[in-house]
């Protein structure tokens, strides 16, 4: 039988609604026909995607206080997860931090260690040094045992003059014996000391040895160039000194030592060294006072290189603190006639 279709509006709705009917029974919510004022039907507009959020709100938010608190829950036990790790993550960084740091510090505590290691063997070292150059001024400074024995050598042959000045004021210095005989002795002395002795009238010269008695003597010869003077002792048989070889000759540096009779022991002794040498003398940094004029200039064997003097300037000006003195020689050709030229052996 042939499917007649009704071509009206009434017609056309009730049949779509015996199609929904056979596919699936009555239409959802808000998805059916309702008619209008005039009976016909119109398609409901609640079928669009608000449908779709909501049905993402009911599966996804809770709807219930338990669900509400699972869900806080959910997101303490991810705060605290996360604490946990930023937590361990601060914690590592730390300990890489003391690592280095403890790295730096250990570092610097070695190189600290090597350089105060390095410093005591640069102050060693220096010690050492120290120690051989004071052994090397040691070696030039006589001991005591030295300057004892030197003194107890010359002693016998020096004695302590003292006379008086131009104006009268005292006027002292050192002889030592050059010559002597069983009735007098030859004394070589510093003009300076007796030059006003060396003038008719003059005063009286006197020579004396440690606590002895004064005994006056005669100013033979002098020469006021060289700062020389010859005395004559009324007394023989005494010990002389004898003038160093002139091989080798003086050298800057060789150790001498200045004497002076003014003293208890007989004889004492200020050590210096040769600054200078020259055709007319040596200069020297000995101290040599008032009381050293005139005395022996001596080596540590004895032997007399010079003769003291604090007046002696064969570059035409005094200095200070060191002195020109004439050698010994110089004696034989200005004040006293020497067999051979040389106080060496001299009688």
């Amino acid at each position: 039988m042939a499917r007649t279709t009704d071509s009206t509006p009434e017609g056309r709705g009730a049949s779509r609604a015996a199609t929904g009917r056979r596919r699936g029974g009555a239409l959802p919510n808000g998805a059916g026909t309702s008619a209008d004022a005039s009976g016909g039907a119109a398609e409901s507009g609640g079928t669009g995607p608000p449908g779709r959020v909501s049905a993402f709100r009911t599966r996804i938010l809770p709807r219930s206080l338990l669900g509400v608190a699972s869900l806080i829950l959910a997101f303490a036990i991810g705060a605290g997860f996360s604490g946990v790790v930023l937590y361990s993550y601060y914690q590592y960084k730390l300990n890489q931090t003391d690592q280095r740091v403890n790295a730096l510090i250990n570092g610097y505590k070695g190189q600290f260690a090597k350089a105060e290691g390095n410093l005591s063997d640069d102050v060693a070292a220096a010690k050492a040094s120290i120690a051989a150059q004071l052994k090397a001024v040691q070696e030039q400074q006589a001991g005591p045992q030295v300057l004892a024995a030197l003194i107890k050598q010359v002693a016998p042959s020096v004695f302590f003059v003292h006379t008086l000045d131009g104006n009268g004021q005292p006027s002292v210095g050192t002889a030592f014996v050059v010559s002597s005989n069983s009735s007098q002795s030859l004394l070589v002395t510093s003009y300076t000391t007796v030059a006003a002795a060396t003038h008719s009238p003059g005063p009286p010269v006197y020579v004396r040895q440690a606590t002895g008695s004064d005994v006056a003597v005669t100013v033979r010869t002098w020469d006021p160039q060289y700062d020389l003077a010859l005395l004559v002792l009324p007394r023989g048989t005494l010990s002389k000194l004898v003038a160093a070889p002139n091989n080798p000759a003086p050298q800057p540096g060789d150790r001498l030592f200045a004497v002076s009779g003014l003293a208890t022991a007989g004889a004492k002794v200020t050590q210096g060294s040769v600054v200078d040498v020259s055709a007319s003398g040596v200069e020297v940094d000995a101290a040599i006072g008032s009381e050293f004029q005139g005395g022996p200039l001596v080596t540590q064997a004895g032997d007399v290189v010079a003769v003291s003097s604090r007046t002696y300037s064969p570059l035409g000006f005094s200095t200070d603190g060191a002195w020109y003195v004439p050698y010994v020689e110089a004696a034989c050709n200005k004040v006293l006639s020497c067999p051979g030229g040389s106080l060496v052996g001299s009688h």
